[in-house]
C-alpha cells in the first residue's frame, strides 16, 4: 500500500538562505535523542517548531539521518517546505534501514557515511554550519563536543530534559572560553541567533591550520595557511 504524504513533505523546497559573497546556504544541524525515552514532555513539538523555523528562515536542516529528537525536527522542516539532508552511520540504503533500521522519512538527500554512529558526528557537525542540540544521550554529548572543539555556533535548548544542565557543567569543567554558544527556550529566537552567529564567522578571517597530522599526533608547530 502506498504511503500517504502531506503536500508541503514532497513539494521543491521554497526559501533559502544564502548568505553574502557567495557563501552558499546555511546548514543547521539538529542533534537528540533518538530514543523518545529520554526527551522529556514538550521535546517533540519544540524539534517541530525548530525544524519549522529553519526552513521558514532560508536554511537547511542536518541532522544524522535518525529517529526521535532529530526526526522531528526533519519534520517540522518539510511541514514549511524546507530542505533536508541525513547523515546516516550506514554504508547503504539498505544496511541504514534493515541493520540499523533507521527511517529515510523526511530527508531530501541521505549522505550513507558507512563510519558508525562515533564516526558519522563528526562528519554530520562538520557538514553542518550550526548546531542545535536538543534533548539527548552519549550520542548528543559527542556531536555537542565536536560542535565545542571545532568553535561551531551552538545553540542548547532549554527543556523539561536535563542535558541542558549537564552540557552548562561539560562546559563550565572545559576551561576553554567559548563565545560560539547560546541557551534559548525559543526555537524562532535560536535560529534567528545561530543564523546572525554563522553570518558574523563568514565575514571574518578564518585561518587553516597545517598541524602537520601526518607525523605528529600533537600538532605542536602548527602553522598557519591563509
Amino acid at each position: 500500500m502506498r504511503k500517504m504524504l502531506h503536500p508541503n513533505h514532497s513539494a521543491v523546497p521554497l526559501n533559502f538562505c544564502r548568505l553574502p559573497d557567495g557563501y552558499g546556504v546555511v546548514k543547521i544541524g539538529v542533534s537528540g535523542a533518538a530514543d523518545t525515552t529520554y526527551a522529556g514532555l514538550d521535546a517533540f513539538e519544540k524539534a517541530k517548531e525548530i525544524g519549522r523555523e529553519i526552513a521558514r528562515q532560508g536554511a537547511i536542516i542536518t541532522t544524522g539521518a535518525t529517529t526521535g529528537f532529530p526526526l522531528y525536527a526533519a519534520m517540522g522542516a518539510k511541514d514549511e517546505c524546507g530542505f533536508s539532508i541525513g547523515l546516516s552511520p550506514a554504508a547503504t540504503e539498505r544496511e541504514h534501514v534493515d541493520t540499523y533500521k533507521l527511517p529515510l522519512e523526511y530527508m531530501d538527500v541521505v549522505i550513507y557515511t558507512g563510519f558508525g554512529y562515533s564516526g558519522r558526528d563528526i562528519l554530520f557537525v562538520r557538514s553542518s554550519d550550526a548546531m542545535i542540540i536538543g534533548p539527548g544521550r552519549i550520542g548528543t554529548i559527542n556531536e555537542f563536543v565536536v560542535a565545542y572543539e571545532d568553535r561551531r555556533p551552538i545553540g542548547i535548548l532549554r527543556g523539561s530534559s536535563d542535558t541542558d544542565e549537564l552540557l552548562d557543567l561539560i562546559i563550565d569543567a572545559a576551561h576553554r572560553p567559548n563565545p560560539n554558544i547560546i541557551f534559548e527556550t525559543d526555537p524562532k529566537a535560536i535560529v534567528e541567533q545561530l543564523i546572525e552567529m554563522v553570518g558574523k564567522q563568514k565575514e571574518e578571517l578564518q585561518l587553516a591550520y597545517n598541524n602537520h597530522d601526518g607525523w605528529s599526533a600533537t600538532g605542536k608547530g602548527a602553522e598557519v595557511i591563509l
